[in-house]
């Protein structure tokens, strides 16, 4: 016999929903399968439960899309740490510069190598270093470096950091609109288990196949179980086990 499944998807949720509304408007109370407490707790929550998923996924999309945006930036901006770093570097080789001067960077002396910037606050911290020991080698009379300039630097390192902070803004809007919609959807479930209880409790006294046909009409769900499935798929004089 065909159980009856209550949503488990939020639009499965607002099928479930908006069907037994559009019956409570179509129906005079005493024609109407649920109570007319039911039907107020549903004219009340369905239009904060839909306005709440649009936010969701508007917000969810936004998010996307401003992430591609932001990868673009970040990689970027760790291009050009990263070639300011090695071009300090190789004027070290060189003999232009004294190995003393990535101190101003906040680099040990003998370091040679670049630092990894596997993290977003590894890169701040990083790219503050950078900007503030530049400052302070030109205030101190020092040649600025070149090919990468801090100019230009600085120009993507700031990119970065307003599109960081807007990527933060973007999640915590996505995760605020999550956190309601979880907390919206326990509702949900509450209300369509009561709706649903009441609808097959007034088709009680309907044979079974009836009363399944009649509380569908409200959006009620019935699946077979799959031994049911198993059956109902064997062709008409065939017998079960033979080929047909």
């Amino acid at each position: 016999m065909p159980y009856r499944r209550l949503p488990n998807t939020d639009l499965a949720r607002l099928r479930a929903l908006r069907i037994a509304f559009e019956k409570g408007k179509e129906l005079p109370p005493f024609q109407l399968a649920y109570s007319q407490n039911t039907l107020q707790k549903i004219h009340e929550f369905l239009p904060l439960f839909e306005k709440t998923m649009m936010e969701t996924r508007q917000a969810y999309n936004l998010q996307t899309l401003k992430s591609k945006e932001y990868s673009k930036v970040l990689r970027k901006a760790k291009i050009y740490i990263s070639h300011f770093i090695q071009v300090v570097n190789m004027a070290i080789i060189r003999g232009d510069l004294p190995s003393s001067e990535r101190n101003f960077f906040g680099l040990p002396g003998d370091q040679k190598k670049v630092p990894l910037f596997n993290t977003e606050a590894e890169l701040i911290s990083w790219g503050e270093k950078l900007i503030a020991g530049e400052n302070l080698r030109i205030a101190k009379g020092h040649s600025p470096i070149t090919n990468p300039t801090m100019a230009v630097v600085k120009v993507w390192y700031e990119r970065f950091m307003e599109s960081f902070k807007y990527q933060k803004i973007l999640q915590k809007n996505s995760a605020r609109s999550q956190e309601k919609l979880t907390f919206l959807r326990t509702q949900a479930d509450e209300i369509i288990l009561v709706l649903w209880n009441e609808v097959e409790h007034y088709f009680s006294s309907y044979p079974e196949d009836k009363k399944r046909e009649y509380s569908k009409l409200y959006g009620l769900v019935y699946v077979l179980r799959k031994n049911e499935k198993k059956r109902t798929e064997i062709p008409a004089g065939s017998f079960a086990g033979e080929p047909a």
